[in-house]
């Protein structure tokens, strides 16, 4: 029986690889995006539903799927305000697991960053870890956390300063061995493969993945 996906961010990089990838998989015969804007030229496997997703909750109707991936995150520099990154970051993911625990979706997959941690002074990294947090103890049968390290590929939008970043972990990459491997640079379609792959294998054990074990699983058949 073919499956129904949710995709939440696929107007952003990985979000989007995501959903180029779940186009082509004949295993998925619906595909729903929720977002603030329409993506043209989209197949009709694709529906679209647009709206604030900062009330999530206005679409709990047509959140239904076999599985959920929310690839929603924002930056400082394009939400100074801290009131309004935390709804995004935190608010949104955390929405959207409870939404699928509501409606009985089995695997919702998120992803998070490196330095997430609830005890974190740095409000970014401690925001991700309050997102993690919530989400797991919704409960939701297959919950996996993934936690890249610097994500590389190419963006619409021009990130100086993370171009700048990229340039000199890609010079220093040498360096990351053993334990430093999950600190290495990670493309942003390993990333979209892991999710894929994650859906459709035997339960994952580990609910938090790092960097270097996404990695792992992207090369997985």
């Amino acid at each position: 029986m073919k499956k129904t996906a949710i995709i939440l961010g696929a107007t952003g990089l990985t979000g989007g690889l995501l959903l180029d990838k779940l186009i082509r998989d004949n295993r998925y015969q619906t595909i729903k995006l929720f977002s603030r804007s329409r993506i043209e030229g989209l197949p009709n496997k694709v529906q679209q539903y647009i709206g604030n997703l900062l009330e999530l909750g206005q679409f709990k109707k047509e959140f239904t799927a076999d599985e959920v991936y929310c690839c929603i995150g924002t930056t400082a520099k394009k939400t100074p305000n801290k009131k309004l990154y935390r709804a995004i970051d935190y608010g949104i993911p955390v929405a959207a697991a409870k939404l699928s625990k509501e409606n009985g979706i089995s695997t919702y997959i998120v992803v998070s960053a490196m330095g997430a941690n609830k005890k974190s002074k740095v409000f970014y990294n401690r925001t991700k870890g309050e997102m993690e947090q919530d989400v797991i103890e919704k409960g939701i049968t297959n919950t996996s956390i993934l936690r890249p390290s610097l994500i590389g590929g190419e963006r619409n939008e021009r990130r100086l300063l993370e171009k700048i970043g990229l340039l000199v972990f890609k010079i220093i990459q040498p360096l990351f061995i053993g334990p430093l491997k999950k600190y290495k640079i990670i493309n942003a379609e390993s990333i979209a493969q892991a999710m894929l792959n994650l859906a459709n294998m035997t339960r994952n054990t580990d609910v938090i993945i790092t960097s270097n074990d996404i990695e792992k699983l992207a090369k997985r058949n």
